[in-house]
């Protein structure tokens, strides 16, 4: 679905789903697998080079250390030695090397496709899921996994071939003694296997909570203005200590339940090794074995006690990347959105006639929020959606892009049912100013041209900024157009970035134009400017405003006036005020205000002359 350092690109990770955690962590590494492989039967020769040193020693000492009998000179044992230490140090340097590139490659191979994955993801589930969670699972949990295959993974391989390497040493050595050096086995993994159980619940507890102080910054600092506009910084504060001292205390009881398993699997596993070495003391004082043989004994079985040690710490930390699966996979679990599942293609560009029969639409069976909505706008024609917050105006618009699908009844785009035209290529003929614009961290420039999907020249992007009534203002900044702006533009203005917005949209040169209240930012002197710029804009173009203010739709063709999902009144402007009704209601409201308002002013200049 992608590139990688791998090639491999037609790899769907939804084939790595698996209710067998492991099963699914395998395949995942598809594609890396016999590196993973390569990696284990390197550390499998380390380990053989490590006990072929201990062998070596145990001939040494009793061929040449307490007798005369061996059979090769000195100089050729001490290579021998230096051989042994240099094939395990380069056994070694090739598996972490071959283990770096498994886990790595899988990972960046993960973290592409998730973000990928992401992008395709409904309108719903983005509206419904907290950002903090997302971006927990997308870098705490990935980062948990990389550790996995980096070091648990590879070292669970690496443990299980030096046990079987050492533990076949001492069954040469003496099957009595081996036999006996592993009584504690059973032991470990029983006690492993508990703990294990024990950190995936905490492990999991813990990154939830994580996940939630991760939402509770994310939401502080993207609403800073906010905060401080209203001088809430020690709700603030409060809100995000008690989120934290929840995280702490998940994270106690997880720490806690982590340095119980030490001392527990560190006192089993000294007592092994203590018993051994006193059998193994007295089989050698008894002349059961020889000394030589003890010493190699004493060296292998630590090379089988500390790494079964570290077995059931694997074990026990494998939990956390068990745990990081389930929560990643949650995500590639989701459907994607089919963009190109239409079945209509037109020929031409699209007109804009737009007809709703008896539309239904509810987020779910006890939530419907639209009900029974039909009307029809011609071509070209002007569509203003007025309402209390809340009654449906934006729902409404979602369905023209498919953002949502409605429920029950029909919508026809030039005769045809929407569901036939596919996601992309709406989108590609509607332009959208949302409520609440979002600005990229890039320059100005970059803001205006995104998504319109080639090389703009300067003059169109000048052309829609005039248009957009902003072109004076950006050639106010020091850099003009190559000018940056933060995060959610918080170096412009609202009504600045509003504009900017409308730019933006404007030199996508949409068929269909959805403004969301796109002028609630800006004040009446801007607002008439962008009124009187966008007219050619909207001429022959099919265009949804949402407003709050009367003024800004009086000359649009067909007025709808929401209320809890419902259409309660529609026609023109003169129609409606000819109707005792709540559009009437509202104009007389704005109309007092701005009067009142306009002789307050009237008032304060006189005052000053």
């Amino acid at each position: 679905m992608f590139h990688n350092s791998k090639g491999i690109s037609d790899f769907d990770l939804r084939n790595a789903i698996s209710s067998n955690r492991l099963l699914g962590l395998w395949r995942l590494m598809r594609g890396y697998q016999w590196d993973y492989i390569f990696a284990t039967l390197m550390q499998g020769l380390s380990a053989y080079s490590k006990t072929a040193t201990y062998l070596l020693l145990s001939y040494f000492v009793d061929h040449y250390v307490l007798a005369s009998t061996g059979k090769y000179p000195v100089w050729l044992i001490a290579l021998a030695f230096v051989a042994a230490a240099a094939f395990q140090g380069f056994f070694t340097f090739v598996s972490g090397r071959s283990a770096a590139r498994t886990a790595e490659g899988t990972i960046e191979r993960l973290r592409n496709y998730l973000y990928d994955h992401l992008q395709h993801l409904p309108f719903a589930y983005h509206a419904e899921t907290d950002t903090g969670e997302l971006i927990q699972r997308c870098t705490s949990d990935v980062d948990a996994l990389r550790r996995f295959y980096n070091d648990q993974a590879i070292g669970v391989g690496r443990i299980v071939l030096l046990f079987v390497v050492n533990f076949a040493a001492l069954l040469q050595l003496n099957v009595k003694l081996a036999l006996y050096s592993v009584v504690a086995v059973p032991i470990i993994v029983v006690t492993s296997v508990y703990f294990f159980k024990k950190v995936s619940a905490a492990y999991e507890s813990y990154q939830e909570q994580d996940a939630v102080l991760s939402t509770t910054l994310q939401e502080n600092l993207s609403g800073v203005r906010v905060v401080k506009a209203f001088a809430r910084q020690p709700h603030e504060i409060e809100k995000f200590e008690r989120t934290n001292w929840e995280k702490y205390l998940r994270g106690k009881k997880l720490l806690t339940i982590h340095s119980l398993f030490w001392p527990i699997s560190d006192t089993i596993c000294g007592f092994q090794m203590l018993a051994g070495f006193m059998l193994g003391a007295l089989m050698a004082m008894r002349g059961e074995i020889t000394v030589g043989n003890y010493l190699a004994y004493a060296g292998l079985v630590v090379w089988i006690i500390f790494p079964l040690r570290g077995l059931g710490r694997l074990i026990v930390e494998m939990s956390n990347g068990l745990v990081s699966y389930d929560r990643v996979f949650k995500i590639i679990k989701e459907i994607r959105e089919p963009l190109d599942d239409g079945s209509y293609q037109p020929k031409a560009d699209i007109r804009g006639e737009i007809v709703f029969e008896r539309v239904n639409f509810e987020y779910t069976q006890q939530e419907q929020v639209l009900h029974d909505i039909s009307f029809k706008i011609e071509a070209g024609k002007v569509v203003a959606l007025l309402g209390s917050t809340g009654s449906g105006k934006t729902t409404l618009v979602n369905l023209l892009p498919r953002f949502y699908d409605y429920t029950s009844g029909k919508i026809l785009l030039d005769g045809h049912e929407l569901n036939t035209f596919s996601r992309r290529y709406l989108r590609k003929h509607i332009g959208i100013v949302e409520q609440e614009p979002f600005l990229f961290s890039r320059s100005i420039r970059d803001n205006i041209t995104y998504g319109v999907g080639r090389d703009v020249p300067q003059e169109e992007v000048e052309q829609a900024a005039k248009m957009a009534a902003i072109h004076d203002v950006i050639l106010g900044f020091p850099e003009g157009y190559r000018t940056l702006v933060g995060e959610r533009g918080v170096t412009v203005s609202g009504g600045q970035k509003q504009r900017l917005a409308i730019a933006r949209t404007l030199l996508k040169n949409p068929c269909i134009l959805i403004l969301d209240d796109s002028t609630s930012s800006v004040d009446t002197e801007t607002e008439a400017q962008i009124r009187a710029a966008m007219q050619s804009l909207m001429k022959d173009r099919t265009t949804f405003i949402i407003a709050h203010r009367i003024q800004s739709i009086m000359n649009a063709d067909l007025i709808l006036v929401m209320e809890d999902g419902r259409i309660i009144q529609h026609g023109t402007h003169q129609s409606l005020l000819k109707e005792s009704g709540v559009y009437k209601q509202i104009y007389d409201i704005q109309t007092r205000i701005e009067t009142e308002l306009e002789e307050e002013l009237s008032k304060i200049g006189r005052a000053h002359v």
